[in-house]
């Protein structure tokens, strides 16, 4: 049978006087084992994760899907994703874990625009010949979270952290498109209003409202930015939180469709079964399939 997936909460392996954890990938390895907690069962986060890899080459899953690892690979990982790390340590590099708001609280708007940016991309690629470039940030954070002394330690930290982040975003082979400012923030403001507000409406047009702009307006900016339609990449949202649900094998189908905003189950079965050809329970029998084998 397989395990149920885990809420991880941020001080579950974290003991810090400040939300932010700066350990190597071995380490995280090391501290699971101690704690008998196996890295490869599937978890959800509650907290946001920087994966950053210098040598070896394995695999990371992330909402159902596998990133391949190597050096120059980042990962940036959003509170409520479910991922998994491979079983063997074939990996070396570093994982930063942070609770969001301890960056984004007290950060300029055009810092949070790139911050949103890069948080936003699910796998980025620097090259291998360029993580030297990190390595002086890198440096500085572990010393930082090393140190005892917290007189303005969480203000350098934020401010180092985010200096990585312009350097990783700078150094991005793939080329990252530009969008106008005020567009993309509308585009994520739509995003975290469809987590907030998911169980209570499924139709674009209502979170228009929300945002006091125009539902063509809004089905631009995914467009442009989300290459779906605005009632598309809602559906897509609600596609990938179903599946969330139901891998963490804690609910019945019903008690997903009511939890997700369907007023009845037989309509989040057609759901489901609209974009993937399976029933939930499908799904789900599925996942445990691929998890044994």
């Amino acid at each position: 049978m397989r395990n149920d997936i885990e809420n991880i909460i941020f001080s579950r392996f974290v003991n810090q006087p400040i939300p932010f954890e700066f350990i190597s990938i071995k380490e995280l390895y090391r501290r699971c084992k101690e704690s008998n907690y196996d890295l490869s069962n599937p978890h959800r986060i509650k907290f946001n994760v920087l994966i950053i890899i210098t040598e070896g080459e394995s695999f990371h899953t992330i909402d159902f899907k596998k990133e391949i690892l190597s050096p120059g690979v980042i990962l940036p990982l959003t509170k409520d994703q479910v991922h998994s790390f491979n079983k063997d340590l074939n990996v070396k590099g570093y994982v930063i874990s942070f609770e969001e708001n301890f960056i984004t609280e007290n950060i300029s708007e055009k810092n949070l625009f790139h911050f949103l940016h890069i948080y936003h991309t699910p796998s980025i690629l620097i090259g291998k010949e360029n993580m030297g470039t990190l390595n002086p940030f890198l440096q500085l954070l572990e010393n930082l979270h090393l140190e005892s002394n917290n007189i303005m330690k969480a203000e350098i930290i934020n401010s180092v952290f985010m200096a990585l982040l312009f350097q990783i975003k700078r150094l991005s082979i793939y080329q990252h498109k530009t969008f106008e400012s005020q567009r993309f923030k509308d585009f994520i403001l739509f995003k975290q209003l469809i987590t907030e507000f998911y169980h209570e409406s499924h139709n674009a047009k209502d979170y228009a409202e929300k945002l006091a702009v125009s539902y063509k307006y809004l089905n631009d900016i995914c467009k442009q930015i989300g290459h779906k339609t605005a009632k598309a990449f809602l559906d897509s949202w609600l596609l990938l939180e179903a599946k969330r649900n139901i891998s963490e094998n804690k609910y019945t189908s019903q008690e997903i469709a009511y939890k997700m905003g369907f007023k009845e189950p037989s309509n989040f079965i057609r759901f489901f079964k609209k974009f993937t050809n399976l029933t939930p329970n499908q799904f789900q029998q599925n996942l445990e399939k691929t998890t044994l084998g």
